[in-house]
């Protein structure tokens, strides 16, 4: 660079007691640019951004903005965490006021108040004012935190994965704000995000975090992409779809660098679960379906809530057959009831009109014959990741000897990657881990349906690729049928034969099925580069567009 940058990492590393964690980082940035970091769980993304925020010291290296060392906190940054500490008993104005009386004491009081109006202007919250937390969406939260540290008038600011717990839809329109941000602020942004696909939309560069033992920022990516950059558009752009691709190659490389799953030699045992239903002489009939078609039917499904206002309809008419086999993936805004119809399939949620037939017997309740793994892993902190496949195995294979159950648990097991951690509590598991026990105990059971509810929704992008590969693994393996709610586009065309796309709610409906005709078993990186994929990309994309403006739209 031919001017001295804004800020500056020269040879930083930090560690904790028994735990290295960044190993050497280098990195210029200039005055305006956006930088875009990404890394896997636990490479240190967030301790990074702690010590260009003064929040945190080098153990060696230093940090400098405009050539000064950072010794503390300071006015030159401001930091959006991933949650939003918003103060619940002051009002929107009230949060971020709080920020500038601290900041500009120099200010008159109408200063200050205009400061304070202006920046939430600036989010699209001048219509909240009044309003206080509990009265926001997650998102419109968000934008607060966003604007109380604005309002600071920070030379960098800096966010930290500021977006990754919220809906896709709330994501998108927050994306924007930041994009509009950039452009009318002219600061100098570094985001911290696990999202590729964010990445691209809004930054200048792309620094990739190497895990440990690297600890350290590995390849840099020029976004050489021109703006304003339009969600849709891309998706027609060769240089988008060259540059992801070569982001994600680069990833899915390091991913498999540093996953070693071991146990390969583990074996399944050739018996046959049962149902909660059946006594164990009926096992072998059960495990032998003669439906091979319209094994799964969901006809005319309703769901009605009572309200205060009167009934709610949240799904209508919802009809769609599934042959044995079959992986659907269900796709739509927040609020359009996807998990609903999960839900019922499931047995955990009554039907108010209609019917779902599981293999010739009409759903009127849970039971072991479906596996569902829920967007939060639902384990029993006191055991063991075994112990917890284990308590589910021993109900549907109660005719098994131990040593074969256990056999079946270790299996599942090494598939998801914990051959080495059969015997950790789950309480000691980051959620990466807890998800894949989840998912090693939906498919040990061997259930005639499958139903994932956003299984890796609260994980980072790159965990989830991840333990997407290891669901594609062990579905090739058992063919069980399955349904998985997502919000993630390309999630829903790699694991599905067949995506149904949700109208918003109320009273969502199917609006669109999109059949996926690509090769299995799929690789991610063959995925990117097949003629088709981009196509069936844009033809989702489109359709939540087209309903991003529909009943829920002002919600965010």
């Amino acid at each position: 660079m031919t001017t001295q940058p804004i800020l500056s990492l020269k040879n930083v590393t930090k560690g904790y007691p028994g735990m290295p964690v960044l190993n050497g980082i280098d990195l210029d940035v200039a005055e305006g640019e956006f930088i875009a970091i990404l890394g896997f769980s636990g490479t240190g993304k967030t301790t990074l951004i702690s010590l260009i925020a003064g929040l945190a010291s080098p153990d060696s290296g230093e940090v400098t903005i405009r050539g000064k060392a950072v010794d503390g906190p300071g006015l030159e940054t401001s930091l959006v965490f991933q949650s939003y500490s918003l103060f619940p008993w002051l009002t929107v104005e009230g949060n971020v006021a709080l920020a500038v009386d601290a900041v500009h004491k120099g200010k008159t009081k109408q200063e200050r108040a205009a400061l304070v109006r202006r920046t939430v202007e600036l989010v699209g919250l001048g219509h909240a004012m009044d309003r206080k937390p509990s009265e926001l969406s997650g998102g419109m939260r968000q934008r607060v935190s966003v604007a109380r540290a604005l309002a600071m008038k920070p030379e960098i600011l800096l966010l930290d994965e500021p977006l990754s717990a919220l809906d896709a839809l709330t994501r998108a329109k927050l994306q924007n704000e930041i994009d509009r941000i950039r452009e009318q602020e002219k600061r100098t942004i570094i985001l911290i995000t696990n999202d590729v696909d964010e990445a691209l939309l809004l930054a200048d560069r792309v620094a990739i975090l190497e895990p440990q033992p690297s600890g350290k920022i590995g390849r840099i990516f020029d976004v050489n992409i021109p703006r304003p950059r339009e969600r849709t558009a891309l998706n027609h752009d060769e240089a988008f779809k060259a540059l992801r691709s070569k982001i994600a190659n680069y990833l899915d490389d390091l991913n498999t660098a540093r996953n070693n799953a071991g146990g390969d030699d583990c074996q399944l045992p050739q018996i046959a679960p049962i149902t909660g239903l059946n006594p164990p002489k009926a096992y072998l009939d059960a495990a032998k379906s003669g439906l091979e078609r319209r094994y799964l039917e969901f006809f005319k499904v309703n769901k009605v809530y009572p309200t205060p206002k009167g009934p709610l309809t949240v799904v209508e008419d919802f009809t769609l057959l599934m042959d044995k086999g079959d992986f659907v993936s269900l796709i739509g805004h927040s609020g359009c009831g996807k998990s609903t119809a999960l839900t019922m399939a499931a047995g955990l949620n009554s039907i108010s009109g209609g019917g779902i037939v599981l293999d010739g017997h009409e759903i009127s309740g849970a039971g072991p014959d479906k596996g569902v793994v829920f967007q939060s892993p639902s384990l029993m902190p006191w055991l063991t990741a075994r112990q917890n496949v284990l308590a589910g195995v021993n109900r549907v294979y109660p005719h098994a000897t131990r040593k074969e159950r256990l056999e079946i648990v270790d299996y599942y097991l090494n598939r998801v990657g914990l051959g080495d951690s059969l015997d950790r509590l789950a309480a000691e598991m980051s959620n990466g881990m807890r998800q894949r026990v989840g998912i090693a105990r939906a498919f040990a059971l061997s259930p005639k349906l499958l139903l994932l509810d956003e299984p890796f929704g609260m994980l980072d992008s790159l965990t989830r690729w991840d333990l997407q590969d290891v669901l594609m693994e062990v579905w090739e393996r058992t063919k069980v049928t399955a349904i998985c709610v997502t919000h993630d586009v390309d999630e829903a065309i790699l694991l599905a034969d067949r995506v149904v796309m949700m109208t918003n709610g109320p009273n969502a409906r199917i609006g669109k099925i999109l059949h996926v005709d690509l090769p299995r078993p799929r690789d991610r990186k063959a995925l990117l580069e097949h003629p088709k994929f981009y196509a069936y990309r844009e033809e989702v994309l489109q359709f939540l567009a087209d309903y991003e403006h529909g009943a829920h739209a002002e919600a965010a």
